[in-house]
């Protein structure tokens, strides 16, 4: 079948490939797709197999992806790297926008995005999702920034970049298993219709990305107190990690002491964020068969 652009929703590659554990990757991306079938719109798994850029990976190929062999972590910087060498690659937010955009799909459901990461080095490390927000023409749906990094810096940085960062029933920045951090957000909106009719606009006046905030639904949000201890130990024991290895670590550190609490919170998030995108991108069609 055919993928229409219009009504679709991206989906990244890296959490079934490389945040699941084996086995659950491809029956959660299906559960995501029903989710998003249900809602007026179509599913579009992003992803790279053998070097071939995919923006709509049908179950075969994402099993295909999924059986073992090494899959690369793509963003914008290795991404041609990657199809050059061939390689199998699972594609993070950055690098999903850009196929995303390429293949003309403008909203894209995700967990939460990379940001400014916490001192733990002598070293900047800032995630490619936060440029590319400003390269990319796409809305993203996410649950804020994960709480492990930086959170009011992230906020910052988006700010200095010009990506506008508006609220789904929500006043302040959400940070990832939180509702939300000391951080503003630029504007609120409690109408999805409305949300879809800015960001249609919005995307195609500036051709830059929209990043939307939906925090995690009450019921699934972990504690502060109880999340700040979890966070505490998992630095603790990931204080040798560096560079692109200290989110892996921390995310794992945080699963074993939380009991597998904060991966149910994590799916329970993306869920929410792909039926938000999905009304999003429902929405977003029918304004542009009206035009």
């Amino acid at each position: 079948m055919t993928l229409r652009p219009d009504k679709a929703v991206a989906l990244e590659t890296t959490l079934p490939a490389l945040g699941l554990p084996p086995g659950e990757g491809l029956p959660f991306t299906r559960e995501l797709g029903g989710i998003i079938r249900g809602l007026d719109a179509e599913p579009a798994v992003v992803g790279v197999l053998a070097g071939e850029p995919i923006v709509g990976m049908t179950d075969a190929q994402l099993a295909e992806m999924l059986d073992g062999r090494p899959v690369a972590k793509a963003n914008t910087a290795n991404l041609g790297v990657l199809m050059h060498r061939r390689a199998d690659a699972a594609t993070t937010v950055s690098a999903t926008m850009e196929l995303a955009a390429g293949a003309g799909v403008r909203v894209f459901a995700t967990g939460g995005i990379g940001g400014v990461h916490k001192g733990y080095g002598q070293h900047l490390d800032i995630s490619a999702d936060l440029a590319a927000l400003a390269r990319f023409p796409v809305a993203v749906v996410a649950s804020g920034t994960k709480s492990l990094l930086d959170v009011v810096s992230t906020r910052e940085a988006l700010e200095t970049l010009g990506v506008p960062v508006v609220g789904f029933r929500c006043d302040r920045f959400p940070a990832f298993y939180l509702r939300e951090s000391g951080a503003p957000i630029d504007a609120r909106f409690d109408d999805e219709a409305d949300l879809a009719a800015f960001v249609r606009a919005e995307l195609d006046r500036t051709g830059r990305g929209v990043l939307v905030c939906n925090p995690i639904p009450e019921h699934d949000e972990i504690p502060a107190p109880v999340f700040g201890a979890w966070l505490a130990e998992a630095e603790r024991r990931c204080a040798d990690a560096g560079g692109r290895d200290i989110t892996p670590c921390i995310l794992a550190a945080l699963h074993e002491i939380s009991g597998g609490e904060t991966l149910r919170a994590n799916l329970a998030l993306v869920r929410d964020n792909a039926r938000l995108a999905s009304r999003m991108a429902a929405c977003m069609s029918d304004y542009t068969a009206e035009g």
